[in-house]
């Protein structure tokens, strides 16, 4: 009976030892398995730089030329620079007079002028010369008056005063401006006060100083109208005197194309200072002349 079950039935009763065979075959290839699961550097490597690879190519998908990729993460990288602050744009004479009324010059317009443009080329003593009294000043303009109306007002006994001048290179009233189109228009507007007085132009324009000194010497004259560069010219060659002088009219309200008053503009300003300094103010603290602002 031993013969017919063979030599070894007894380790298959219960199938036990066969699964301690197959146990023992599992845990033999065990090893294997494990080697063969573990990842080679070298593949592992590979495997980083595809998954490298991959992401920046869809990065550069996203956002890309990948050139275009690695200049942005270059710009990135780059510092900031801070934005430039706008500078504010100053205002002009013309935006400052655009957005305010027109006011009538006073006397006391011209004695600050007076006061700022010589703070610091006169003395205190010297300044205190400058100042002038409100008896050198005839009543202002309060933009109600033509230029005929407002002679007639400052001078009303004219036709007598008219007639008793005879002195040559030299005027009753001087009238200063700042152009010479200006001065051509004033002469225009005077028409009615005048009369039969001569009105002479004293600007630079088209006519030479020599014609005006010689014109000024050769005729007697009544009013003069011109520019404060010209006059003060005349002056200074003698051709116009002030001896017979007890008017000067500034036209200090008049605003050109860009809203300037005669002394907003600095070239005219510096020649209006400079022929008030060369005896008008001298005259006007004596009594003799009278300043009106037109």
């Amino acid at each position: 009976m031993g013969d017919d079950l063979g030599d070894e039935w007894w380790k298959h009763d219960d199938g036990s030892d066969v699964e301690e065979d197959e146990e023992v075959k599992e845990e033999e290839k065990l090893p294997s398995e494990k080697s063969s699961s573990k990842t080679k550097p070298g593949k592992r490597k590979n495997i980083t730089e595809k998954e490298a690879n991959a992401k920046k190519k869809k990065k550069s998908e996203q956002l890309g030329h990948p050139e275009d990729v690695q200049q942005k993460e270059t710009e990135d990288e780059k510092p900031s620079k801070p934005k430039r602050k706008r500078k504010k744009k100053k205002k002009t004479i013309t935006d400052v007079l655009a957005s305010s009324e027109p006011k009538p010059g006073r006397p006391a317009d011209l004695q600050n002028l007076l006061t700022q443009f010589f703070s610091d080329k006169r003395s205190v003593i010297e300044q205190e010369e400058l100042k002038l009294e409100d008896s050198c000043f005839l009543s202002c303009n309060d933009l109600t008056h033509s230029l005929s109306s407002y002679l007639k007002h400052i001078c009303p006994k004219w036709a007598k005063i008219r007639k008793q001048h005879t002195d040559r290179s030299s005027v009753i009233v001087l009238i200063v401006c700042s152009s010479a189109l200006r001065a051509i228009e004033l002469i225009k507007q005077m028409t009615t006060f005048k009369g039969d007085a001569r009105a002479v132009k004293l600007f630079a324009k088209h006519i030479k100083i020599e014609e005006q000194v010689t014109l000024l010497q050769n005729n007697v004259t009544h009013i003069g109208v011109g520019t404060p560069g010209r006059i003060s010219a005349l002056i200074e060659k003698e051709g116009l005197t002030l001896g017979s002088l007890k008017y000067i009219v500034l036209d200090w309200n008049w605003r050109d194309q860009k809203l300037r008053r005669m002394v907003d503009i600095p070239e005219i300003k510096l020649d209006l200072m400079k022929l008030l300094d060369a005896g008008l103010l001298q005259g006007c603290r004596g009594g003799q002349v009278k300043i009106g602002l037109f």
